[in-house]
């Protein structure tokens, strides 16, 4: 790993959470046993869209070992959704995909619980199946949603039929534009969703204590989820607890509230703790976050010199069955559709589109990894028609420190430009290669998001520390750096600090392991409680030490007076004072920093992602081989630069880039979910769902440009789990079409559709 800007070194920190995970001795929520608990099961709609005709129960609840058995009749009839209001708890009348929940079952073992679900009869009468994104857009199209038009939803939403959320951005004149350029490129691309399979299954435990409900659940979002239990079962927040134990892992699809009403409507039922954990084929075909599938149609101008005239760009993206938290992927899709390029003329339109398929979601960097491998094998179409190197078009065409992007942002001072020189040095771009390798270069972007966030930190009589916060942990070691930011605001190791976290009803508010803010935002928090303290420790010392609070300085786990070194007192001996009288408490938020402005545009259903705060910048260099007998791609090294801020934890900061880069690598080339005519995936299980493994991990090259980001992150920092997952495919898809000669035009680029082209190449040629 290198850090471009050695200036700013940061010390290696190895997360407190490690020892737990790699000795087997920590527990996840599947692991969890209460006395007398029950295990539940669903019923799944199995149809993709069907009325329902006839749902009995009475079988399944007159079983033995039988403690309760639910469905929408049994729980208060409200509809939610974060964006639009379109389902319920339980499917009611109608079922719009194959896991979609008709019944739940709380019983004595899985296996009682599995027979009184098979008991359940459901008779239904088909309805048309949505299968088709541009299909369902049409005026003649069926329905997913008969009552679209009555659902509650976000304002500024524009909703019509089958789009559940257009926007757009729009800047100067696109037909102008196009009037301009010498060329004119058309593209189009399709990619398919495909999911975030995270190894540990979802699980949810439920005990209820009187009219309270503790439920311990693998969620990325503590907090969300104990929002979607309190509006689906009509609780106060105070009546319900989330804990979420270790977490095996989300990457976005453990985002937002999925089975915790269920599973603790079973435990009020039933007067027992209940307990919920999915099979491998659940995790795929049940829950609404799944990475969209989307239909992209590219134009571009441009001028025999390089220079972009002009982008129009149509998007229409897999919304499925219900809009879950993908209200806003929309006017997101079409930000990275646009790209980290100086458009004097730009146009993107984007259709969130309902079909009968499995709901898509948050999984790590939404819209983004397809929408760039997308663009910008766009954009080396765009450099060699008019016979420019596709790393110099880069160059002249990518925003810059000043510059002004798509959408009338103004941009600081970013290291877009250091980061392709960095990937392309250090991939050996431009080198004489086998004619069945090449190297791909894709530039990408990714925002910060800016959202509130409480910490609680306090030292202990012995001088030890305590961070207590709402922000989770699924893995990213985010939440691990915290330790560090609150240790060096205190001049303590950061060893001494115990984090407590995880629990609602402990911590203050956190949004929780999405959108890469939790160092970003609670960071902030943490630095602003921490610093509360060290103003108390000073004021202490300096009673001590007869010398001013403003000549105090903490450093080394001592409080000494400036220039005078000998003259000091111990944090723990402040502590033990403190202790005997004030203690050292502190609180904070931090100040989410405000949205940028944006000049000469304007928006369509915005949700507030046309600009975006402290903007993440990358460049992947990747080398890939093609076998031309079988279209299999292999690729054998990888260069990731990236502009992220000044980064923190330098350790867990690469662990990030390596584990996005081949998580992009399995959606370059193997990770696409396929649908049969009625909707139902094909290929629901890891057999057939192909997962890259550690016998596919290249070296990877790992370049940090460090730019110290003004009112963004604590120390300048930026957000980062998500921005090493974007560019990762693009860049492998590049590569692939050198060696071919032109682009696989669908995602992910298996083996046998690159074959395919391959094949198609060569008649072209005989």
């Amino acid at each position: 790993m290198t850090i471009t800007d050695p200036s700013r070194p940061a010390p290696r920190f190895v997360r407190a959470d490690g020892p737990d995970k790699v000795t087997g001795s920590g527990r996840y929520t599947a692991d969890l046993t209460l006395t007398g608990m029950l295990a539940a099961k669903f019923k799944y709609a199995d149809a993709t869209h069907a009325r329902i005709v006839t749902l009995d129960v009475s079988a399944a609840k007159a079983m033995p070992g039988v403690f309760a058995v639910l469905t929408q009749d049994d729980v208060p009839d409200v509809k939610f959704g974060p964006f639009v209001q379109d389902r319920t708890l339980f499917a009611r009348d109608v079922v719009r995909f194959e896991g979609e929940i008709i019944a739940a079952v709380a019983a004595v073992d899985a296996a009682t619980a599995q027979r009184a679900v098979d008991a359940i009869v459901v008779e239904y009468e088909a309805l048309p199946v949505v299968n088709d994104i541009e299909g369902a857009l049409s005026a003649d199209s069926p329905l997913v949603h008969t009552e679209w038009a009555g659902y509650g939803g976000v304002d500024v939403l524009v909703r019509d039929r089958n789009d559940a959320s257009f926007a757009s951005i729009a800047k100067g004149d696109v037909d102008e534009g196009m009037a301009a350029a010498d060329h004119v490129v058309r593209s189009r691309y399709v990619a398919d969703g495909c999911h975030a399979v995270p190894i540990e299954p979802r699980a949810v435990v439920a005990q209820w204590e009187g009219n309270k409900v503790t439920i311990w659940t693998s969620t990325q979002v503590p907090f969300d989820a104990r929002a979607g239990v309190c509006e689906t079962l009509e609780l106060p927040n105070s009546r319900v607890r989330i804990i979420v134990p270790h977490l095996g892992g989300g990457f976005g699809g453990k985002c937002g509230f999925h089975y915790e009403a269920h599973v603790a409507a079973l435990a009020r039922a039933a007067k027992r703790p209940v307990r919920l954990v999915f099979s491998r084929r659940e995790e795929f075909v049940a829950p609404d976050r799944r990475r969209e599938g989307i239909v992209y149609d590219f134009e571009t101008g441009v001028k025999a010199d390089g220079t972009i005239t002009a982008r129009r760009v149509w998007l229409a993206l897999d919304n499925g069955a219900y809009t879950a938290d993908a209200g806003f992927f929309s006017q997101l899709a079409a930000m990275h559709a646009l790209g980290p390029y100086r458009i004097p003329n730009a146009l993107a339109e984007a259709h969130l589109v309902y079909t009968n398929h499995q709901p898509s979601g948050s999984v790590r960097a939404p819209t983004a990894p397809q929408t760039c491998w997308a663009l910008e094998s766009h954009t080396d179409e765009v450099a060699a028609a008019i016979g420019m190197d596709p790393v110099a078009f880069r160059k002249l065409n990518a925003v810059d420190s000043g510059a002004e992007g798509p959408s009338g942002q103004t941009y600081g001072e970013i290291g877009v430009q250091q980061c392709i020189d960095a990937a392309t040095a250090a991939a050996g771009y431009g080198q004489v290669l086998p004619d069945d390798e090449a190297i791909g270069v894709a530039i990408g972007w990714w925002p910060s998001f800016s959202v509130p966030s409480g910490a609680y930190v306090k030292i202990d009589g012995d001088g030890s520390g305590q961070i207590i916060t709402g922000a989770q942990e699924c893995g990213t070691g985010a939440v691990m750096t915290l330790r560090q930011l609150a240790a060096d605001e205190l001049g303590m190791p950061a060893e001494r600090f115990e984090l407590v976290y995880q629990d609602t009803s402990v911590a203050p508010y956190d949004m929780g392991a999405t959108g890469s803010q939790t160092l970003f935002n609670n960071g902030r928090a943490v630095v602003a409680a921490a610093g509360q303290i060290a103003e108390q420790l000073r004021n202490l010392a300096a009673e001590q030490l007869e010398a001013s609070p403003a000549d105090i300085v903490l450093a080394d786990g001592m409080a000494s007076v400036a220039g005078s070194p000998d003259r000091g007192i111990s944090i723990d001996e402040l502590a033990g004072i403190a202790a005997g009288g004030e203690l050292l408490i502190g609180h904070g938020s931090g100040i989410p920093p405000g949205a940028p402005a944006t000049v000469g545009s304007s928006c369509v259903g915005d949700l507030g992602m046309s600009a975006w705060v402290a903007p993440q910048f990358s460049c992947h260099a990747v080398r890939v081989k093609v076998d031309r007998d079988t279209g299999v791609a292999r690729v054998l090294h990888v260069s990731a630069a990236h502009d992220s801020g000044t980064i923190i934890n330098p350790i867990g900061a690469q662990g990030q880039v390596e584990g996005a880069v081949l998580m992009g690598i399995g959606q370059a080339l193997t990770e696409g979910t396929t649908y049969d005519d009625q909707g139902r995936q094909r290929n629901a299980a890891l057999l057939e769902y192909k997962l890259q493994t550690c016998a596919d991990a290249p070296p990877i090259d790992v370049h940090f440009i460090q730019i110290n980001t003004p009112d963004a992150g604590p120390r300048g920092a930026k957000g980062l789990a998500e921005a090493p997952n974007v560019a990762t495919a693009a860049a492998i898809a590049n590569a692939i079409a050198k060696i071919l000669g032109t682009p696989v035009r669908q995602l992910p680029m298996t083996a046998e559709r690159v074959w395919e082209q391959l094949q198609g190449d060569q008649g072209a040629r005989s």
